[in-house]
């Protein structure tokens, strides 16, 4: 025989189950938006959500993924190092003018300009990048966000410093992971242009370590610092380092003060030096003669005397 249950009962567990099927979905959005809500919160105050899912930090739904979270967590740390120089450049009501060479899709120069120039009011930001495609989508998204002092050129570095489309001084130079001899023409771009402040992370140079591998047979013959190229992958590490010190030289030489630090952490990118270079005008005259040395030594001063500022009769 059946069990009986009351009426009572039977109505009762009706009702309650009814009503937790129609509190399940308005439970679950609840859910839902306050994680969207923390999530958003983890945004600098006045950012534009429609630029970051633009730039695909955050999805269309306005969420942040594991990816999209790391993307965020480099633009802030970059951000960090960069907010304070800009801030120098526009004290007395300076309007500060920034070059992005080798920009891409703009990443850096739209978040720039969302987290600071927007704000400020005055300022510009000048894009270079050599892909015609992307320069052309990049207008696009400035004029669809309203973002009116953002210029883009569809130009190589090395073609931009006598651009007509650009200033004859620009306050800012950025160049993030542009590759091989771009770096260094971007550099150039700034000593031409008196940049007040240079931002350099540089990218893979095959330059130097193409001089190493030509003259090693006599090297390892002349000096055991020749073990150091001796085997091909040391030789691409070691010619990466050694620009990048000799950047660095160059530098100072010209009247900058020089801060080397890490991007971000090893576990995001190999790639992740960070050059800060502040105009000072005292030229280290150290800097150059250790300059020189080193190219002497590696036996590089014909090769690229020329390109780390050597004048002609040291070559």
């Amino acid at each position: 025989m059946k069990a009986a249950h009351p009426q009572g009962t039977t109505k009762a567990t009706t009702k309650a189950t009814t009503k937790a099927v129609a509190t399940a979905p308005a439970k679950i959005a609840g859910k839902n938006s306050s994680a969207a809500g923390a999530e958003l919160s983890e945004l600098r105050p006045g950012q534009s959500i429609e630029l970051l899912k633009e730039l695909h930090i955050l999805t269309r739904e306005g969420r942040l993924n594991q990816d999209s979270r790391r993307k965020l967590k480099q633009v802030y740390h970059l951000f960090n190092f960069i907010e304070p120089l800009l801030q120098e450049l526009s004290a007395d009501g300076h309007s500060p003018t920034l070059a992005d060479h080798g920009a891409g899709k703009s990443y850096l120069g739209f978040i720039l300009y969302d987290l600071y120039f927007k704000a400020l009011g005055r300022g510009h930001i000048y894009g270079i990048e050599w892909r015609a495609e992307l320069v052309e989508k990049s207008r696009a998204l400035a004029q669809q966000l309203g973002f009116g002092r953002m210029s883009f050129l569809n130009l190589s570095v090395a073609e931009s410093t006598g651009a007509a489309g650009l200033p004859e001084r620009i306050d800012m130079v950025t160049a993030l992971h542009a590759c091989d001899t771009a770096t260094d023409d971007a550099i150039a771009f700034g000593l031409q242009k008196q940049a007040r402040a240079m931002v350099i992370v540089p990218c893979c140079q095959a330059e130097v370590a193409a001089c190493l591998r030509q003259g090693k047979a006599l090297q390892l013959a002349r000096t055991p610092l020749a073990e150091l190229w001796r085997h091909p992958l040391h030789t691409r590490e070691l010619g990466s380092q050694l620009t990048n010190v000799l950047r660095c030289l160059h530098l100072e030489a010209s009247g900058y003060q020089v801060t080397v630090t890490e991007l971000v952490g090893w576990e995001h990118s190999m790639k992740n030096e960070l050059i800060i270079a502040r105009y000072t005008g005292q030229k280290k005259r150290s800097a150059q003669e250790r300059l020189r040395a080193i190219l002497r030594e590696f036996g590089l001063e014909q090769a690229l005397g020329a390109r780390f500022g050597l004048p002609a009769d040291d070559n």
